[in-house]
């Protein structure tokens, strides 16, 4: 393998703009973990059922497909600056909307604003991907790119701490009896709804003061001298920059790989609440299962940026996403905490996943990589309709997670077998990109 270990991951000169950049990786970070919990905690307040519920991550995700395109054509014809002061602009926005979502007490309006905050994460997500990997050699660029998704697990675990402290541990619809049961539907009508507004405002607060952060960052930002971007010489148009993409094997191939490996993330992320509601553990309680995949998740990355000096990229993704397969078997098959440990080992695998297939789809590509960076954010979208799915086989026998026994488990270990068979796309295309680089 030809890897030069003398070639600085991020050059001097541009270690200013990589931390400024890096640090809005922290920012989506938070935005992504702090609305995974939603799915149930929405689920309780709103009394709905496990697909319904599951229409917050179509929802959260469906903005990135939304808005992909469109990003990568304003970093195209303007400046990186500009993509993320747009991306800001509409994250906050997003954030504030849950202000009338709150007082209308609306899931589709609660929907709809964080329809509006992941367009802004589009943005921000196209434009500071192929800007990272672009700071410096591009022999260095994959390992690059691995260090500064390192800090979106930072954000993410922030996230987390917001969801259990402020929102899942105060949420009166999740309190239980001396018996274990939901005191939330024996109440009458009228108390019932008390518990919903406040629960409501409960979920509301957090997003906002995320909204007023992500305001005055934007405005610093305004005001921050961003390095200009150097132009190629006869630089062509958007879509003739994607005609010629799409007949690049290894970005098709990696489009592919994304989708499915980010709908398996989000499922792992998202139903490990279930998973260990199903065990008698409560949602605060569950939090810290979440706590401990993040954190095995951000030694994953820091550890993977580490190795890649000495494995081929291609090769590890192929190894991690056997091992991540793997664990999915232990997740669906081993009944009990076992299950649920199996279940937070699959974010050591995952950790290496989202970067590692950016860098290999993007490499090589030059100035297209603009255009190609929106196909990855779009292929997002995986984590918007997948949880549907595994949420459809959670209400097969209801909505309970162990109502009937499928290949002798109950349904919400079973629903684990979709994650399984993404992290066996993931493995191909590691093995693909391995023989097309030999």
């Amino acid at each position: 393998m030809n890897l030069n270990k003398k070639t600085a991951v991020v050059p001097k000169e541009l270690i200013v703009p990589f931390i400024l950049i890096t640090s809005l990786f922290a920012l989506w970070g938070f935005a992504n973990d702090i609305t995974n919990p939603m799915v149930s905690a929405f689920k309780k307040v709103l009394e709905l059922n496990n697909t319904q519920a599951s229409w917050v991550q179509a929802a959260f995700y469906g903005g990135y497909f939304t808005m992909a395109l469109p990003a990568a054509y304003v970093v195209k014809r303007y400046t990186y600056k500009t993509g993320i002061l747009v991306g800001l602009g509409l994250y906050a926005l997003g954030a504030m909307l849950f202000i009338p979502a709150a007082s209308y007490e609306n899931y589709a309006f609660f929907l709809a604003a964080l329809y509006i905050l992941t367009f802004g994460l589009a943005f921000l997500e196209t434009t500071s991907n192929p800007f990272i990997l672009s700071m410096g050699d591009e022999a260095t660029a994959t390992q690059r790119l691995n260090l500064a998704q390192a800090f979106n697990p930072m954000g993410a675990l922030m996230g987390l701490f917001v969801a259990q402290t402020f929102i899942l541990g105060s949420l009166q619809s999740d309190d239980l009896d001396a018996q274990g049961n939901g005191i939330y539907e024996s109440l009458s009508a009228s108390a019932k709804a008390a518990v919903k507004t406040a629960d409501l405002e409960l979920i509301r607060n957090p997003y906002v003061t995320l909204g007023v952060f992500v305001f005055v960052l934007m405005l610093s930002i305004a005001f921050v001298k961003m390095p200009k971007e150097t132009k190629a010489v006869g630089d062509s148009s958007m879509w003739t920059s994607i005609k010629r993409i799409y007949k690049k094997e290894h970005f098709v191939g990696g489009v592919i790989a994304q989708l499915f490996y980010v709908g398996a993330q989000i499922m792992c992320w998202t139903y490990i609440y279930q998973y260990a509601e199903n065990l008698g553990i409560n949602n605060q309680k569950a939090v810290n299962y979440a706590y401990g995949a993040l954190a095995i998740f951000l030694i994953g990355r820091f550890l993977c940026a580490y190795l890649l000096k000495f494995f081929r990229s291609a090769t590890l993704l192929m190894t991690l996403g056997i091992l991540a397969a793997c664990c999915c078997l232990g997740t669906i098959f081993i009944e009990g905490m076992g299950g649920l440990y199996a279940l937070v080992l699959t974010s050591f695998c995952m950790s290496l996943m989202f970067p590692t297939i950016y860098g290999i789809a993007l490499n090589g590509l030059g100035e297209d990589a603009k255009p190609a960076s929106a196909f990855l954010v779009m292929a997002i979208v995986g984590g918007a309709f997948m949880p549907i799915f595994q949420g459809m086989i959670l209400d097969i026998g209801g909505q309970g997670y162990n109502d009937v026994k499928l290949l002798g488990v109950s349904e919400v270990n079973f629903s684990f077998i979709l994650p399984l068979v993404c992290f066996l796309v993931v493995a191909r295309y590691g093995y693909r990109s391995l023989k097309m680089q030999n």
